[in-house]
C-alpha cells in the first residue's frame, strides 16, 4: 500500500528511515536516533495513545510492513531492529491503555461452556453505540460511503491479524481457528474472499477498493482498531486476547451486518452491493458458536493461564469499537463528516 501521509514528528522520522535504505550507515543511524528520541517525547506528552493520529499511523506503517509492505520501502525493514525497537517501545504503553480503560468482566471458572457462556452474557451486554442502527434507519448516502472507507483499513485485508494466532496455538482452538479462517478466505475461491467481496461493495458504490487507498483519510480510532489486532495477533504472549478478540468480533456481528445491508437496500443499492452484509448475517452466526466454544472456551480450558486474557481481548475490541462508534454517530448527527478530511474529499458525487 501506499506509504500514509506523515500526521505529526514520529511518523515523519519513521517515513525518513523507512525511505533511508541507500543512505550510508552513520545516515541510517542518526534517522533511527532521531526516530527513538521523538518517539519517547510523544509517548511521554501523549494526551491519549488510542487516539494519536501521529503514533497511531506511525505504528501502522510499522505493522503494515508485516502485510502487504509499504510502496517504494524495502522488504527488509519488516524485521529491522530499529523498526522492532519502535513497535516495543509503542506497544508497552499501547497495552497498559488498552488494560487500564477496557472492562473486563467478572472472570468464570475454567471450562468450554462456562467460558463461552460468560463470553455470550458479556458481549450480548455490550452497550456501546450501534453504528449498524444509525446505518439502517438514518444514514445518508454520503455517510454510508464514509462507514466503508472507515471499515475498508481491516476489512480489505480481513482475518489477516487474527490468522497470525494459527501458528500461537494448538489441539482444538487451533483447529476452529482454522475453520473459522478458511470461510473467511473464501474455502479457496477468491471471489468469494470476504475481503473481496468487501472490495466488490466499495466499488458497487463508486469508491476505490484499492488496499489502504483512504489510509490518509482515516482518523487515529480507525488505525488504533487496526493495531490492536496485529499487536495481539503477533505476539505469542497475547494469544489469549486475539482468541477472545475474535470471538468477541464474530458474538456482534451478525445482527449488525443484517442492519448495515438493511441500510444499503434503503439507499437504494442491489444484491451486488449488500451482498457482503447479508453473507455475514450467516456465515457469522456460525462462526460465533465455534469462537465462543471451540476457539475462546478450548484455548482457556487448556490452557487456564490465559483465561483473563481471552476476556480483555473480547473487552478490548468492544472498547475500541465502542470509541469509533462514538466518533462516527457524533460527527454525522453534528451534521459533519467522520473522516479527517471532508467527505466531498475525494469521493465521487
Amino acid at each position: 500500500m501506499q506509504i500514509p501521509q506523515s500526521r505529526g514528528p514520529v511518523s515523519a522520522a519513521l517515513i525518513d528511515l523507512l525511505r533511508s535504505s541507500d543512505s550510508d550507515s552513520s545516515t541510517e543511524a542518526a534517522l533511527a536516533a532521531a526516530l527513538h528520541e521523538r518517539t519517547a517525547v510523544a509517548l511521554a506528552t501523549t494526551d491519549d495513545l488510542l487516539l494519536d493520529d501521529d503514533l497511531q499511523t506511525a505504528l501502522f506503517m510499522a505493522y503494515e510492513l508485516r502485510y502487504s509492505g509499504l510502496d517504494g520501502v524495502d522488504d527488509a525493514w519488516e524485521w529491522h531492529p530499529d523498526v522492532l525497537s519502535f513497535c516495543a517501545d509503542v506497544e508497552v504503553d499501547f497495552e497498559i491503555a488498552l488494560r487500564e480503560r477496557a472492562s473486563v468482566p467478572e472472570l468464570p471458572e475454567p471450562g468450554v461452556e462456562n467460558v463461552a457462556t460468560a463470553l455470550f452474557e458479556f458481549t450480548g451486554a455490550d452497550s456501546g453505540p450501534s453504528v449498524s442502527r444509525y446505518l439502517a434507519k438514518k444514514a445518508t448516502d454520503e455517510q454510508a460511503r464514509e462507514f466503508l472507507i472507515l471499515r475498508s483499513i481491516y476489512q480489505l485485508k480481513e482475518a489477516d491479524p487474527h490468522t497470525w494466532a494459527i501458528p500461537r496455538i494448538r489441539s482444538r482452538a487451533k483447529a476452529a481457528l482454522v475453520e473459522i479462517q478458511a470461510d473467511e478466505y473464501g474455502g479457496g475461491r477468491f471471489d468469494r474472499m470476504h475481503s473481496e467481496l468487501f472490495a466488490r461493495t466499495m466499488r458497487g458504490v463508486g469508491l476505490d477498493a484499492s488496499y489502504g487507498h483512504y489510509i490518509d483519510q482515516v482518523p487515529a480510532i480507525t488505525l488504533t482498531s487496526s493495531n490492536m489486532m496485529t499487536m495481539f495477533g503477533t505476539h505469542r504472549r497475547l494469544r489469549g486476547a486475539i482468541a477472545g478478540h475474535l470471538a468477541a468480533f464474530e458474538m456482534t456481528s451478525s445482527q449488525p451486518n443484517r442492519l448495515y445491508g438493511n441500510g444499503f437496500r434503503r439507499l437504494g443499492y442491489d444484491k451486488n452491493v449488500t451482498y457482503y452484509f447479508d453473507e455475514h448475517v450467516e456465515a457469522d452466526a456460525v462462526h460465533e458458536q465455534i469462537a465462543a466454544r471451540d476457539l475462546a472456551g478450548s484455548l482457556a480450558t487448556d490452557e487456564p493461564e490465559l483465561l483473563e486474557d481471552v476476556f480483555f481481548g473480547a473487552a478490548a475490541g468492544l472498547f475500541i469499537d465502542g470509541l469509533a462508534g462514538h466518533q462516527q454517530i457524533d460527527a454525522w448527527t453534528a451534521g459533519v463528516s467522520a473522516l479527517r478530511t471532508p467527505a466531498t474529499a475525494g469521493l465521487p458525487a
